[in-house]
């Protein structure tokens, strides 16, 4: 039953503060007007949920984080068919690799590669599982109430809804492109870029804050009077509980550079505790009762944050310092290179995790760690 605890409270924390970070993704880019097709509470996988507007939401089968697909972060140049591919592929509606390819007089390796560059935009739906040939799809077009109302109120009249695989009009091929071309990441300017990259950190470190001035300066928390031994309850102000967050933060940063100094790195790994050890933790914490748990997940949200700040792909921070890169070069990282990099740095998190695991093995199943 411990066990059972232990693993619910693990999934709790990991998956709220994941789904935190993912969403502050989310809501940056459709404040951008950028497609997140995917909102989904655990690892990619299968999943059960519902579709609103462009987004399908959900719980995958293993409810552990979170992700959200935000269209367009596919690195490297754009593939040079994609107008004609599309237009093809939406007049009509359903149609093989083969058939796009001979209406694009094209070949069809070029086809395959535009047709999945548009499966990444959200513009094309993939193959299934059930095609016996590489059959794509025009996604479903269904307007919400408030699509409508904007629409009549402009004079627009009534917006055409589609079903999926449905031939469609396409009389201007071009702004056909052009409309979904905008709804992508790569379409926005580097400072939007950012934003949207940064933004899951931001949520996290903003939760915490928020935990903070809620614990600290609402509930209270209670202490011994120095004279009487009494137990009473202190409420600090706003700005001192905002100090105390502050000051937690700057010691989570402090701890992550130590990753860097080869004087205090491996006393850094040795600090530092893996998912195991953080479901061993949650479970005591949930225990101790709501206060200590709130207080748990700030400091894992804080942690959560910075290490996503680290420069290495495909953290938050190594993408992020490929957008400087690119910025400061005018020069496109393509994605066969964001791939060895990702790579280099899953293995490096691999190791990290290898130790860390082992580090928590030790500690909290055979009790003998120092």
């Amino acid at each position: 039953m411990d066990i059972l605890i232990m693993l619910v409270c693990g999934v709790i924390t990991i998956g709220l503060l994941v789904f935190i970070h993912e969403g502050g993704h989310f809501l940056a880019a459709r404040a951008f007007g950028v497609r997140v097709t995917e909102f989904m509470l655990g690892l990619p996988g299968p999943s059960v949920g519902f579709t609103r507007g462009e987004t399908r939401f959900g719980v995958t089968a293993v409810p552990l984080g979170g992700y959200a697909k935000v269209c367009g972060m596919e690195a490297g140049p754009l593939q040079p068919h994609l107008q004609e591919v599309l237009a093809s592929l939406y007049r009509r509606g359903t149609a093989n690799m083969e058939d796009v390819a001979r209406d694009c007089g094209i070949s069809t390796d070029a086809t395959y590669e535009a047709l999945e560059e548009l499966v990444e935009w959200g513009s094309v739906i993939a193959p299934q599982k059930s095609d016996q040939f590489n059959t794509y799809r025009a996604p479903r077009v269904a307007p919400t109430k408030r699509q409508m109302k904007r629409a009549a109120k402009a004079g627009k009249g009534e917006l055409p809804s589609y079903e999926l695989g449905e031939a469609r009009p396409v009389d201007d091929p071009r702004a056909l492109y052009e409309s979904e071309y905008r709804q992508q990441y790569r379409s926005l300017p580097f400072w939007k870029r950012s934003v949207i990259l940064l933004a899951g950190i931001a949520v996290n470190l903003l939760f915490a804050m928020l935990v903070f001035v809620l614990v600290f300066s609402v509930i209270g928390f209670q202490v011994a009077h120095p004279d009487t031994g009494e137990i009473v309850t202190i409420h600090a102000s706003v700005l001192q509980a905002l100090q105390a967050g502050f000051s937690y933060i700057g010691m989570v940063v402090q701890a992550v550079i130590g990753l860097f100094n080869p004087a205090t790195a491996a006393q850094t790994v040795s600090d530092s505790t893996s998912i195991v050890g953080i479901a061993v933790m949650s479970k005591d914490y949930f225990q101790a009762g709501l206060i200590e748990a709130l207080e748990f997940m700030a400091m894992i949200s804080v942690s959560l944050g910075i290490m996503n700040l680290l420069p290495i792909p495909p953290l938050d921070g190594g993408r992020f310092v490929v957008e400087l890169f690119q910025k400061g070069t005018r020069k496109t990282v393509s994605q066969k290179a964001m791939n060895y990099m990702s790579m280099a740095g899953m293995a490096l998190f691999l190791g990290f995790f290898v130790i860390m695991l082992n580090q928590d093995i030790q500690r909290f199943v055979f009790g003998n760690w120092g």
